[in-house]
């Protein structure tokens, strides 16, 4: 099996909105066994390590394994929220591509 560094696109997609100064991002695997993978690697550690330069306070994950998904929830991304915020993404909608970008090692049966 090989085993390729990829960006997460690779393997899923990706929702996200605002939620006043935190934001969620939602990552959907495309297939069970992608699923499988972001489970053991994309951790809230991991997710919160990733947007540390951001201020993110506090990462949680939810698991939706009905929807192939989880639901990360970054607490104090946005700063002082959408209305007051002076970040060009205000929203937190450009998070979810974010996420997207970061790379994994993922075995090439997996895309």
């Amino acid at each position: 099996m090989k085993i390729e560094t990829v960006p997460l696109s690779k393997i899923a997609y990706a929702r996200s909105g605002d939620k006043g100064h935190s934001a969620n991002i939602g990552v959907i695997a495309y297939t069970p066994a992608g699923f499988e993978f972001l489970k053991q690697f994309l951790t809230a550690a991991r997710v919160q390590e990733y947007f540390k330069p951001l201020g993110v306070i506090e990462t949680k994950r939810y698991e939706l394994p009905n929807l192939l998904a989880f639901n990360f929830v970054l607490k104090g991304v946005l700063a002082e929220g959408g209305s007051r915020s002076l970040r060009i993404d205000a929203q937190g909608k450009a998070l979810g591509q974010a996420l997207l970008e970061m790379p994994a090692q993922v075995p090439s049966t997996l895309f």
